[in-house]
């Protein structure tokens, strides 16, 4: 078994991922249309560090098989468990309204061994406050 074929089987659960975080000038950022993605998502404190050096502590740490951005958004959960609860307003998700919601603050991805192809990735996570 390939170590992709490994990763994706112990990816159990289900997120949604708000991407390509753009600025928009008003101390926020807009983002794609959400999509779900497979993850494991572990709930786990521990401190990382920013870019600039700052000390921040993570909430979570979630496991995924396909590429992640800084800043874009996390919801552990489902796109129909979303539109159930009622936050749908006229086919837009407004993440905003949303508890749970986790903003991306550092991501990564290292090849497996043996391997310039497969990468196990992971993307550490804060609270998304608004």
């Amino acid at each position: 078994m390939g170590i992709d074929k490994f990763i994706s089987n112990n990816l159990p659960e289900v997120a949604v991922y708000w991407g390509n975080p753009v600025n928009n000038g008003y101390g926020s950022y807009n983002y794609a249309t959400p999509v779900e993605i497979k993850c494991r998502w572990e709930e786990m404190v521990q401190y990382i560090y920013e870019d600039e050096g700052e000390k921040i502590l993570s909430r979570a740490v979630v496991y995924v098989e396909v590429d992640l951005q800084e800043k874009g958004l996390l919801y552990r959960g489902s796109l129909q468990s979303l539109m159930d609860s009622g936050i749908d307003s006229a086919g837009d998700i407004d993440y905003t309204v949303i508890d749970g919601v986790f903003e991306i603050k550092r991501w990564g991805k290292t090849p497996a061994l043996n391997s310039t192809t497969s990468f196990l990735r992971k993307a550490y996570l804060t609270p998304f406050l608004t």
